[in-house]
C-alpha cells in the first residue's frame, strides 16, 4: 500500500490519524474520456478517440472498482477492442504488482510516473492506458464504465444501454448512496482505527443493505424494471461480500446470503452472460487476506465459505 511523492514511494495510501480514525479515499487524479470521434468528453477536454487495439487496462481480479471495468467490457463486447492485464494478488510495500506487457515495468506506480513524471498521490486501479500516446487515460472506474457504455458503439454495434437518459437522475441517486455507505463502507469498518469510527460505518453499511433488500423485493433492478450500470456497481461489492468484508472486514451482522432477494439477485447478475468469467475468488480472497496484514497479521487465506452462485435464483430472467 502507498502513494508517490516527490517522485518516491511511500509505504502509505490511506490517512486515518487525522479523520478521527475514519478511511479516507483520495479522488482520481487522471479524468479523461474515449469519445467516438475523440471530441470533448463531460470535463470539457479533448477526448481520446475509440479505436480498436488502441487502449489497454489494467486491473486487480481482487478489487471491486476495477471489477466494475471488466464487467462492461464483457457486456459490451469489448474483449477484442480493449487489452487486460491482471496484477497480481498480492499487494505490498511497492503496491500493485505486475509483469508488465507493455514497457516491462514491474510496479504499477512506473505506469504513473510514465504518464506523468511529477504526480503526486495513490496509485491505484483500474488504469485505462493509450498506447499511442502513451499516458492514462483515466483512473476512475465510474467513468471509464460510461465511456465503455457508449464511445465503441459503433464500432461494436452493441448498444445496450445501462445509463439510460431517462433513468440517470434515479441512478445517480441510487450510486450515491451505494457508493458511500456500501462500496465505500466495506472499508470504511475495515479500516476503521477507532471503534466509533468502525461503529459507525458498520450502522451505515447495514441501514443501506436493508435499504436495498427492501427496493428489490418490490422490484427487479435498483432503478425499477432495468439493469443498469447502478446494479453492477453494487454487484462487486455483493459478490466479495461474505467471502472476505464479513470476516475481515468485521461487516458481520449478517452475510448476503441470508439476505433473500439480495442473494437472489446477486445469483442472477452473476448468471448474466461473461460476468462469471470476471469473477476470481482465489484471487480475491488471496489479495485481501494476504496484503492487509495490519488487519491480517499472519496472512492465513481462508478457504471457505463454500458459495455457488450457479444455483437457480426465484427472479425473474434476464
Amino acid at each position: 500500500m502507498g502513494l508517490l511523492q516527490q517522485g518516491k514511494w511511500v509505504d502509505k495510501w490511506y490517512d486515518t490519524k487525522n479523520s478521527g480514525g475514519e478511511f479516507r479515499r483520495q479522488d482520481s487524479r487522471f479524468r479523461s474520456w474515449i469519445t467516438a470521434n475523440g471530441e470533448a468528453g463531460p470535463n470539457g477536454v479533448q477526448g481520446f478517440k475509440a479505436e480498436k487495439g488502441r487502449y489497454h487496462l489494467y486491473v486487480s481480479l481482487a478489487c471491486p472498482w476495477a471489477h466494475r471495468t471488466l464487467i462492461f467490457r464483457a457486456l459490451k463486447g469489448l474483449q477484442e477492442y480493449i487489452d487486460v492485464t491482471a496484477v497480481e494478488p498480492i499487494m505490498l510495500e511497492n503496491g500493485w504488482e505486475l509483469r508488465e506487457p507493455l514497457y516491462g515495468f514491474d510496479y504499477a506506480y512506473q505506469l504513473y510516473l510514465k504518464a506523468d513524471p511529477n504526480y503526486e498521490g495513490r496509485v491505484t486501479v483500474p488504469i485505462l492506458w493509450d498506447k499511442h500516446t502513451q499516458t492514462i487515460v483515466s483512473n476512475e472506474s465510474s467513468e471509464i464504465i460510461r465511456m465503455f457504455n457508449t464511445a465503441f458503439n459503433h464500432l461494436t454495434g452493441n448498444h445496450s444501454d445501462y445509463y439510460p437518459e431517462d433513468l440517470r437522475s434515479q441512478i445517480d441517486a441510487v450510486n450515491k448512496r451505494v457508493y458511500d455507505t456500501i462500496n465505500n463502507g466495506v472499508y470504511l469498518s475495515g479500516f476503521a482505527t477507532t471503534q466509533q469510527a468502525y461503529e459507525k460505518a458498520f450502522k451505515a453499511l447495514f441501514e443501506s443493505l436493508d435499504w436495498v433488500e427492501d427496493i428489490l423485493s418490490k422490484q427487479p433492478y435498483l432503478a425499477g424494471e432495468q439493469l443498469t450500470e447502478a446494479d453492477w456497481r453494487l454487484f462487486t461489492t455483493l459478490i466479495r461480500f461474505d467471502a472476505v468484508y464479513f470476516g475481515h472486514f468485521k461487516t458481520n451482522r449478517q452475510q448476503i446470503a441470508d439476505y433473500p432477494a439480495l442473494s437472489n439477485y446477486v445469483r442472477e447478475l452473476y448468471q448474466v452472460a461473461g460476468i462469471a468469467e470476471t469473477v476470481n475468488f482465489e484471487h480475491i480472497k488471496t489479495h485481501y487476506y494476504g496484503s492487509h496484514l495490519t488487519i491480517n497479521p499472519t496472512g492465513i487465506i481462508p478457504v471457505g465459505p463454500a458459495q455457488d452462485f450457479t444455483k437457480a435464483h426465484n427472479r425473474q430472467s434476464l
